[in-house]
């Protein structure tokens, strides 16, 4: 039997519960999912960018209750150091947690314009001045640890923290037909390629509710 139980809210719409997800699945933890309900206030809250705390995801292991992705990391590294959830290196370590924080506080403008959803395409989407130098500080981000560490992934061989944090990132790309460069938008198809996103993604198409606020502006 499973030890740990990770609670998550819509797989199609909610980039923090991917992220959660996708932290557990990297450190090899045991873990069964629970999904919160469409109607569940909180994670309405989570998805809208209503609320300024957010409880979902929620990791729960040996009686410990942590939520926030960045504190499940953090946890999920002291548990399952072996994973390399953060780089050896301590240069490397500090800079995996530095652009992680920055996604997890930043990036607002791609947030509220481009919202993720899986079962969504938008060719030839209009994307916006301050969008724009979102995606710009992402790629930048993207393309200075893709030279550093010479892939496949931010900091080498292997799925860390960071390629977590901004793999919803690559979703949002592709839903709203985003011109990346080639560096860029080799890294996005390589995480989108991974099998725990295509089983993300296809647990995501089989979800019946909709959010009428991310699916009637387009």
């Amino acid at each position: 039997m499973a030890k740990a139980k990770l609670i998550i809210s819509s797989r199609n719409y909610s980039s923090w519960s991917l992220r959660g997800w996708l932290l557990a699945k990297f450190s090899g933890l045991d873990f069964v999912v629970e999904s919160t309900s469409p109607d569940d206030a909180s994670a309405r809250a989570e998805l809208l960018l209503l609320s300024p705390s957010f409880l979902v995801p929620k990791l729960i292991h040996d009686g410990i209750e942590v939520w926030d992705t960045l504190a499940i990391a953090e946890y999920l590294n002291e548990v399952k150091p072996q994973a390399g959830l953060l780089p050896s290196d301590r240069a490397a370590r500090a800079h995996c947690r530095a652009i992680s924080g920055e996604m997890h506080s930043g990036f607002r403008a791609v947030r509220s314009a481009l919202p993720m959803n899986l079962r969504a395409s938008h060719p030839g989407y209009r994307i916006y001045s301050d969008v724009k130098a979102d995606i710009t500080r992402i790629v930048e981000i993207w393309e200075g640890c893709l030279e550093e560490s010479r892939g496949p992934y931010l900091y080498g061989d292997t799925l860390t923290m960071a390629d977590a944090m901004y793999a919803p990132v690559a979703t949002r790309f592709r839903t709203y037909d985003v011109k990346l460069s080639p560096v860029a938008q080799a890294y996005a198809d390589r995480i989108l390629a991974l099998p725990e996103m295509v089983e993300w993604a296809a647990e995501a198409l089989k979800e019946p509710e909709q959010i009428e606020e991310f699916e009637s502006e387009f």
